[in-house]
């Protein structure tokens, strides 16, 4: 308001701005409330208050935010003090960063036999593995275990020269983004350091996305490579056969490779 304002104008500019909206005093300063809290301008943004941030005097204090942890970081740290692969299955429940988990069941972890030669890395669950909190137990579950059989492998076989173990990429029932793919990516390497394979079999893109940092399944299947110090198989996912019948060609010659690199 200007000093030199009678009384008459002081009260016409109020009730103007009253009838603009303007009925409440903020701060001196505008706010953009659509940018983000951590985009937002430091003049603009205030920091929080607490009764013991006032002075002598009853005015508050401006307290510094709290430090924000990263992510990534914090998985490391939780993914590397997991001793047993039960350790690493209550730490990733745990784990609160990842928004995943908020639109999931159930965490999909593991299936199979744990001191299996072969370790299975699938794509995301779906709604199907997540009800039943297991990774491949709809239809292209029931693919890959006819896929398994045909050359004498199974995931509930008792002998781990016979028998597969199975996870995923991060728990979800969508695709990830390369941001939760990240985080999540510490304790899927735990993972397979606590198994210990000999093999890495890596199904559809979102696995070799993860583990090899490529994309592009139909070219890579079937191409020996090596990942998290494993040898690594990227094949066709069981879900991509059920839509492309002719493609089965294919994954029966990367079976028959695997049969024969297990035998020797």
């Amino acid at each position: 308001m200007q000093p030199d304002m009678d009384p008459f104008t002081a009260r016409a500019t109020l009730e103007w701005l009253v009838e603009m909206g303007c009925d409440e005093a903020i701060c001196a300063q505008p706010v953009n409330r659509y940018a983000l809290p951590d985009r937002m301008p430091a003049a603009a943004k205030p920091a929080p208050l607490t009764p013991a941030a006032e002075t002598v005097t009853g005015v508050p204090q401006h307290v510094p935010p709290a430090h924000k942890s990263d992510p990534v970081t914090e998985a490391e740290q939780s993914a590397a003090g997991a001793a047993t692969l039960e350790d690493l299955q209550a730490a990733l429940s745990t784990y609160p960063h990842c928004e995943l988990r908020l639109g999931a069941k159930s965490l999909v972890f593991s299936d199979g036999n744990p001191k299996a030669r072969v370790m299975i890395i699938g794509e995301a669950p779906g709604r199907e593995e997540d009800r039943a909190g297991k990774p491949f137990v709809g239809q292209a579950g029931q693919l890959l275990d006819r896929m398994l059989a045909a050359i004498g492998l199974s995931r509930d076989h008792a002998d781990a020269e016979r028998a597969v173990y199975i996870t995923n990429v991060p728990p979800s029932n969508r695709d990830p983004e390369p941001a939760e793919v990240a985080m999540m990516l510490p304790f899927l390497r735990r993972h397979v350091e606590l198994a210990d394979p000999d093999v890495l079999i890596l199904m559809g893109n979102h696995a070799c996305n993860a583990v090899l940092g490529r994309r592009g399944i139909t070219r890579l299947r079937g191409q020996w490579t090596e990942g998290f110090g494993k040898p690594v198989l990227p094949m066709l996912h069981p879900a991509y056969l059920l839509r492309q019948q002719a493609a089965k060609r294919d994954a029966w010659a990367d079976l028959l490779d695997l049969a024969a690199r297990l035998d020797t």
